[in-house]
């Protein structure tokens, strides 16, 4: 049975996806832009998402399922501050001010990391903590205020680097 606020809720899914469409749009180099389609894909035997990932320079869209690594990690990353965004608007203002990322970077290329990366640092200088929690050296290299975990024999310590 279908429930009263499913049409608000995928109305509400549709805002997340366009709110999320100009993050992916700038982390892709205008190549993909998300797709709500409202239709159940194969195996969503519950609801799932209904959507597909267009790719925007020969015009073909395809199942999310299909997207590399670095893809789904900067689709997913979209799908977050998109979803970000929509809670402050719908919250009359309040903010998510805080994020935090749990590895992913490691599979990105080069450039996709300096498109992601470029994404984060515009949200640190709107007011925005970014929090990443990785294992990739070049991000220790790139990322100048960090927080690094130690462990000991007493136990573990954090230390400050950079700021």
């Amino acid at each position: 049975v279908e429930r009263a606020e499913r049409p608000e809720r995928l109305d509400r899914l549709g805002q997340v996806v366009d709110a999320a469409n100009l993050r992916l749009s700038t982390m892709s180099d205008r190549r993909y832009s998300l797709v709500h389609t409202g239709q159940r894909g194969a195996g969503e035997t519950r609801g799932g998402l209904s959507l597909l990932v267009r790719d925007d320079w020969t015009g073909d869209s395809r199942d999310p399922a299909t997207l590399s690594g670095g893809e789904t990690f900067f689709a997913s990353l979209a799908l977050a501050l998109g979803l970000a965004d929509v809670v402050t608007d719908e919250a009359g203002g309040v903010r998510l001010d805080t994020l935090f990322i749990d590895e992913g970077f490691g599979s990105l290329d080069d450039q996709t990391l300096d498109e992601v990366l470029d994404v984060l640092d515009s949200l640190r200088e709107r007011d925005r903590s970014v929090g990443i929690v990785s294992h990739v050296a070049d991000l220790r290299r790139r990322i100048h205020a960090q927080l690094e975990i130690v462990k000991g024999r007493s136990g573990s310590t954090v230390r400050q680097r950079g700021q």
